[in-house]
């Protein structure tokens, strides 16, 4: 039986949140999130393409709700409280349950890229809007890579979620 399916046995389609579901979050959140960042700040710019710099998405958040906005506070919340915690929880309680739902744990790769299509919309669309940027950043060829950026972290956050139940 995998971590995936104990701790599913008793809540039904979410998973009990413990300590290896907490470090199963981390694990997969930290490759994610190095993904992203990879693409993002190294692979896409060497393309000719956007710099992502999504801590400072994350500092104009802050600085709007009043909050410190230096950079550590900015690389803060985008590493540790969005790939590690935020976006994992996102996947385990309530994406994946309702695709599990809908399509009975099949497709699961498409899913995941499905997943990521929705964290651009909520990180591109929904939070630029409440830190006072122009809506998904006017289209400019940094919403773009971010698109790619997010859908690369959806697919690798439940990749290794599923090497990570396949090995427990």
């Amino acid at each position: 039986m995998t971590m995936s399916d104990s701790s599913k046995a008793s809540t039904g389609l979410f998973p009990r949140f413990d300590i290896p579901l907490l470090g199963m979050m981390f694990i997969s959140g930290f490759f994610a999130s190095n993904a992203f960042d990879l693409w993002g700040q190294l692979i896409s710019p060497a393309l000719g393409f956007a710099n992502l710099s999504p801590h400072g998405l994350a500092r104009s958040l802050l600085g709007t709700l009043g909050l410190p906005n230096g950079d550590f506070a900015g690389y803060f919340v985008h590493f540790y409280l969005v790939g590690l915690i935020g976006y994992p929880i996102g996947w385990l309680y309530i994406f994946n349950p309702i695709w599990t739902s809908i399509f009975k744990g099949r497709h699961i790769f498409l899913g995941s890229a499905i997943y990521g299509f929705g964290l651009w919309v909520f990180a591109i669309g929904g939070i630029t809007a409440i830190a006072g940027l122009p809506f998904f950043l006017n289209f400019t060829g940094i919403t773009w890579v971010a698109l790619a950026g997010h859908v690369l972290y959806g697919i690798v956050l439940v990749w290794v979620i599923r090497l990570i139940e396949r090995w427990s």
